[in-house]
């Protein structure tokens, strides 16, 4: 009778531990399946501290992310040598995500600046910049620069910060991330069932397509992007690098983001290249499709 009492309360121990591991696994688990981000710091002002902490705070509410340690990030960060850059390489990019060991993460700065015009002789500009990343592909899926200005720097913080809490800046961040790691998912499984066979790549000069018997492609005319009012608003100065696939026929195909920049310069370029005309690569003497790399550096102009 002692024994069977016994044998009863080892099996309901057994099943307590095994639904306990249970338990555990399907936690882990479900975790695992929720994408990882990080947001790096925006700077070692007041106002950037607080932005950082506010985006790390409403991802976690979300409960739909799993937000990787501030100083653990950081750490990363610094260790790969990143020094606050909004105007990366993909490259780069896969680079510092691969760092941070994470599915997507939020770089930016924030600031309250003193500012003055012919309008209002002193007011604050808060602002704060927002690159949201994938550290798989290195694109920018987002980039937002909430603005607020107001007579006193109290204010504009304060309109900044309800602007950062608020459910509708969250919802969209949610919105992307979530597309963004369905896609990404989906052609992963593309490009393993599929793999596409590359267009060639230009030399690098002149002089090295001469040696292999090719005439890169050549514009009718070159194009400049405009500098948007979104670039100039922000006080944007940076590269943009677009690799561009230029059919026999000279006309454009598809078109990559490789360095980007975020402000509206991306799109500006991208529209711009589009209205673009070659004369297509030859190589000894046939035209032949080609992928170039045209390289657009913006500068604020003189007001």
């Amino acid at each position: 009778m002692i024994a069977t009492k016994r044998h009863k309360k080892h099996k309901c121990l057994a099943k307590l531990v095994l639904i306990f591991v249970l338990g555990v696994t399907n936690a882990k688990a479900q975790t695992s399946e929720r994408p990882v981000i990080s947001v790096l710091d925006f700077g070692a002002t007041p106002i950037a501290k607080l932005a950082a902490e506010t985006l790390r705070g409403r991802f976690r509410s979300s409960g739909e992310l799993v937000v990787a340690d501030a100083d653990l990030s950081r750490a990363a960060a610094r260790g790969i040598g990143y020094s606050g850059s909004l105007n990366l390489t993909v490259t780069e990019a896969r680079d510092l995500g691969a760092g941070l060991a994470v599915e997507f993460y939020v770089i930016g700065d924030a600031q309250t600046l003193r500012r003055s015009s012919f309008q209002s002789p002193v007011y604050f500009e808060s602002y704060c910049s927002i690159f949201l990343i994938s550290a798989r592909t290195g694109r920018l899926l987002l980039w937002e620069r909430p603005s607020f200005e107001n007579k006193e720097a109290t204010v504009a913080e304060a309109e900044l910060s309800q602007y950062l809490t608020g459910e509708a800046l969250t919802r969209r961040l949610l919105a992307v991330i979530r597309k963004a790691h369905e896609d990404e998912r989906a052609q992963r499984t593309i490009l393993a069932a599929n793999p596409e066979a590359l267009i060639e790549e230009a030399p690098e000069d002149e002089k090295a397509a001469e040696v292999q018997g090719i005439r890169l492609p050549r514009p009718y005319r070159r194009l400049r992007p405009e500098y948007p009012q979104s670039a100039a608003r922000a006080d944007a100065e940076a590269t943009v690098d677009v690799a561009v696939d230029v059919g026999a026929d000279g006309e454009v195909g598809e078109i990559q983001i490789v360095r980007w920049a975020g402000f509206g310069l991306d799109e500006t370029t991208i529209a711009t290249v589009r209205q673009l005309h070659f004369f297509p690569a030859m190589k000894n003497g046939t035209p032949v499709p080609m992928r170039v790399l045209l390289r657009y550096n913006f500068r604020k102009p003189p007001r």
